[in-house]
């Protein structure tokens, strides 16, 4: 069916507009559809002419679509949907205004080859087949940490010495592996990433949820930008720390306006404390390092600095940034949470601690948590002064030669890793993950007492607290999320959704929404987000439009979004090479008082949602 564009600027596109919150911006309706049949589920996507923001709708159960976007001159409108070839349209809509009514008609793929590349990283990675369960769990942990392995940056094909060289250089960037654990990854990636098409045998049911949504993206930085963590503000902005560059970006939401705040020099060298470690090259070229972030009552952000090992607070109205001190051998403040108090508190991974930090004193408090381990507690004492030792020879990694990691067969073993922390909103009291513990453990904020649990499934990382006092902690290691009630002290567990039986997920961070209680959740290998009802116990799948999509913290919107920065690191490997702030909003911004087009054949299903299963 060939693709038609109709334009209209009298009683259609003027119903269109007044029933539309963005009055002046243009409208797009119309069908997807393939071989007379609608494609539910699958996303049309308006790019503006710098290819700056990206706006994305999902077609219902008849295939329809409605999409507004605030552009104006050249565009780009695309329709995508699981085993069909993209359909790429360019308009041209002047000044923006009026109503374009667009059919999209998608062809399957018939060549295996370009089927095989249209899948998503987690389809890639059926390919491998690890020769035990601890090189493969090593590899799960380790090697999908900070990006996505199989997209098409990173399953070209190699020899196995050249893939020897990527894990080396990996290493360096901290892949925490055992010799046997490197050399077994090595291998399987040689073997593996082959170049041949993968099997396509992803399911992707629809879920008419999915087609009341909206998606929104503002491209930030270039290639080698890496915003780490986003938070929105009390003025509804999107603010994110770039850990590679030494910058907090500033996004206006309403005008697409993007503002960058550079940070503070320091006497430190490229790298901070961490100079001595071969950083990736060429995104990483600040000293600071910000990582995480969280805004204060007073309108004030804190964040981290892991590389300087200081916090930093940022002035959202004035612009300025002040830097604090923790100390150096407190190595790497990672994820940043306040408390009801205006107390400021951070894990920091590497030195198995929880910073406290008081605004109004100045003054830190560090919590040291439990060792969990003899050769734990050699990391905790020894490796501040391995560092420092290392950063006499900058870039050289020295570590990865003395470390114990190595030599004592240890691996990521040889580390706690506190990383994500919350504050329960019952109690007052504080709580941590241990990724590498795979612990989860409650700090009394009066006392300071720590007391700890082992968690069923692996890889505990940022958790989040719900309003009754449950935390909600991903699995990142097992595909799975987790309940913990902190009155029973009882685990619950659930597998996330699957788009194959053979693939798997690491779900990064979530965020449980204030009014709804849905806990929604990153998948970061199928560029997926998830959205989980405790009480019916059902996930749906909202596709992401961006290949590569790797998000982190999620916070949420005043106007309905969950928000988050795509940062893949590099980003260059990004679908269109750069990373983003990103929105989805579940009940988007579509047009009311249009009916569109019937359609009486049964649809092409595509979208997503899948039955939770209890594991």
């Amino acid at each position: 069916m060939p693709h038609t564009v109709r334009t209209h600027h009298m009683l259609r596109g003027a119903a269109l507009l007044l029933a539309s919150p963005l009055a002046l911006a243009a409208s797009f309706s119309g069908t997807v559809a393939s071989g007379g049949k609608p494609v539910a589920g699958a996303m049309v996507t308006a790019i503006d002419a710098a290819q700056d923001q990206r706006d994305t709708v999902y077609t219902d159960a008849q295939g329809r679509y409605t999409l507004q976007a605030d552009f104006k001159g050249p565009v780009t409108l695309r329709a995508r949907a699981p085993y069909f070839k993209d359909d790429v349209r360019p308009l041209n809509l002047g000044d923006g205004s009026g109503a374009h009514e667009l059919d999209f008609a998608l062809t399957r793929h018939s060549v295996a080859a370009e089927l095989s590349a249209s899948l998503s990283a987690s389809a890639q990675l059926t390919k491998l087949s690890f020769p035990n369960h601890d090189s493969r769990s090593a590899f799960i942990s380790q090697c999908n940490y900070c990006h996505q392995v199989g997209n098409e940056l990173t399953r070209a094909v190699k020899d196995e010495s050249a893939w020897a060289q990527t894990m080396r250089r990996m290493e360096g960037y901290f892949a925490l592996l055992t010799n046997k654990e490197a050399k077994d990854i090595t291998t399987t990636l040689a073997k593996g990433f082959d170049g041949k098409p993968v099997a396509a045998v992803q399911q992707h049911p629809f879920d008419p949820v999915v087609a009341r949504a909206l998606v929104k993206e503002w491209v930030v930085g270039d290639g080698l930008s890496f915003i780490h963590d986003a938070d929105v503000g009390e003025d509804e902005k999107l603010y994110g720390v770039d850990e590679g560059h030494d910058v907090i970006w500033e996004l206006d939401r309403t005008t697409g306006k993007i503002d960058q705040h550079k940070l503070p020099d320091s006497d430190l060298p490229e790298g901070g404390v961490f100079a001595g470690v071969q950083l990736p090259i060429g995104v990483f070229t600040g000293k600071h390092g910000p990582h995480s972030m969280a805004q204060a009552r007073d309108g004030r952000f804190w964040f981290t600095n892991a590389l300087s090992s200081t916090i930093g607070s940022f002035d959202p109205v004035t612009k300025k940034i002040k830097l604090y001190d923790v100390g150096r051998t407190h190595l790497y403040p990672h994820t940043i949470r306040i408390d009801q108090d205006g107390i400021v508190w951070f894990t920091i991974v590497v030195s198995n601690e929880v910073g406290r930090f008081d605004p109004k004193t100045e003054k830190f408090t560090i919590v040291n948590l439990p060792k969990n381990g003899f050769w734990r507690g050699v990391t905790e004492y020894a490796f501040p002064y391995l560092l420092k030792i290392a950063a006499w020879f900058p870039k050289q990694n020295l570590q990865m030669g003395v470390s114990h990691h190595k030599w004592a067969d240890l691996g990521r073993e040889a580390f706690t890793f506190p990383y994500g922390i919350d504050v329960n909103p019952v109690d007052g009291s504080i709580w941590y993950a241990k990724l590498y513990a795979h612990k989860i453990g409650r700090i009394d904020a009066k006392t300071l007492k720590v007391t700890e649990w082992d968690t069923p499934l692996k890889g505990p990382r940022r958790l989040r607290f719900d309003a009754q006092g449950n935390l909600w902690i991903p699995a990142f290691d097992e595909s799975g999320l987790m309940k913990f009630d902190t009155k029973t002290q009882r685990f619950e567990t659930f597998k996330l959704p699957l788009l194959a039986h053979n693939e798997y997920e690491v779900p990064y961070a979530l965020a449980v929404h204030p009014k709804t209680q849905q806990v929604w959740i990153t998948s970061n290998m199928s560029d997926r987000m998830f959205r989980f009802d405790p009480k019916t116990q059902d996930f749906v799948s909202y596709a992401m439009p961006t290949r590569v999509t790797w998000l982190r913290d999620l916070v949420f919107t005043k106007d309905g979004g969950i928000c988050s920065s795509s940062s893949n690191l590099p980003a260059y490997g990004i679908e269109g090479g750069r990373a983003s702030f990103i929105c989805l909003y579940p009940d988007g911004e579509q047009p009311q008082g249009v009916v569109p087009k019937a359609a009486d054949a049964p649809a092409a299903s595509i979208a997503a949602p899948v039955k939770v299963a209890k594991k």
